[in-house]
């Protein structure tokens, strides 16, 4: 007789999707998430998820786990506020792929890191499909590009812009400003 699956007794652990969204960067053309980000999701220590990978290193080849180099690290303390905290560290992060995050829950084995690594992969699958998507749109309106004359091109070219990524304008300076610095 086979065992019907039964509800976890651990309440589920919510981690919203932006958070997720946020800590999936793009290195070396994969799309990874940084052991410190890593640890924090599954709410654990990065020192901890790092001893449980080291002790298991087996389960993490290439494709699921690599370390940065310091040039990628000194990259990504730049462009990303959030790792700040990384720029005094004297070790290099390791990057984990989805695959990766996977096997990290697997070795914490911890009931929260196994409900968020579900969530991880879901998040990971959406913006597989988002990039999918994207690429098909662009494919079709290229073909469309094609088929029609140049009297459209405006409309291709309007649709192009709201395809774009959104850029950030840059802000209000804020703070107070010398007198050789105030514009008349």
């Amino acid at each position: 007789m086979a065992k019907k699956r039964t509800a976890s007794k651990s309440p589920a652990v919510l981690v919203p999707p932006e958070r997720i969204e946020n800590t999936i960067l793009q290195i070396r053309g994969e799309k990874v998430i940084l052991d410190a980000d890593l640890a924090s999701l599954y709410g654990v220590p990065t020192k901890r998820l790092n001893e449980q990978v080291g002790r298991n290193i087996e389960r993490f080849p290439d494709d699921f786990m690599f370390q940065l180099t310091a040039r990628e690290k000194q990259e990504v303390v730049a462009n990303c506020d959030h790792l700040s905290k990384l720029r005094f560290s004297n070790s290099l992060p390791y990057a984990f792929t989805e695959h990766g995050t996977l096997m990290a829950a697997n070795v914490l084995r911890t009931p929260a890191a196994v409900q968020v690594s579900l969530q991880i992969v879901r998040t990971f699958v959406k913006l597989r499909r988002l990039l999918t998507s994207h690429q098909e749109l662009s494919n079709r309106l290229n073909e469309l590009e094609q088929k029609y004359d140049s009297q459209f091109q405006v409309v291709f070219d309007a649709i192009r812009r709201l395809m774009e990524p959104a850029s950030k304008a840059p802000g209000r300076r804020i703070g107070f400003a010398r007198e050789n610095e105030k514009k008349s």
